[in-house]
């Protein structure tokens, strides 16, 4: 989350809502983004009704929650999507920008 937060105010030139859905419940979400000053939205998602939507992959073998980055227009479409295969695989913020840009540039 510390690369989300360094770049956070990228996201934002670019009109983009950041949004972490994590497997924790309400009151350790809550804590954890007071605790970390976390400038975006935290959504709780425990029963993973939010991971169901988007498809993302739960693998108890690798701890739980795979990460995914998903990148939905105003429309509500899904324009990009990531599956990371383990913790590590996450894209870097540069090229969810660029992306970004590319939409922006597309479709105003």
């Amino acid at each position: 989350m510390a690369q989300l937060r360094q770049d956070y105010q990228a996201f934002i030139n670019r009109k983009a809502q950041v949004i972490v859905v994590g497997p924790e419940n309400a009151e350790a979400f809550a804590a954890y983004w007071q605790k970390n000053d976390l400038p975006f939205i935290g959504l709780p998602d425990p029963k993973a009704s939010v991971l169901k939507l988007y498809g993302q992959e739960v693998n108890l073998f690798k701890l739980g929650r795979m990460p995914a980055q998903v990148i939905v227009d105003k429309a509500g479409l899904v324009r990009f999507v990531h599956y990371g295969h383990s913790m590590s695989d996450i894209p870097e913020n540069s090229e969810i920008l660029s992306l970004l840009d590319q939409f922006n540039d597309n479709w105003g």
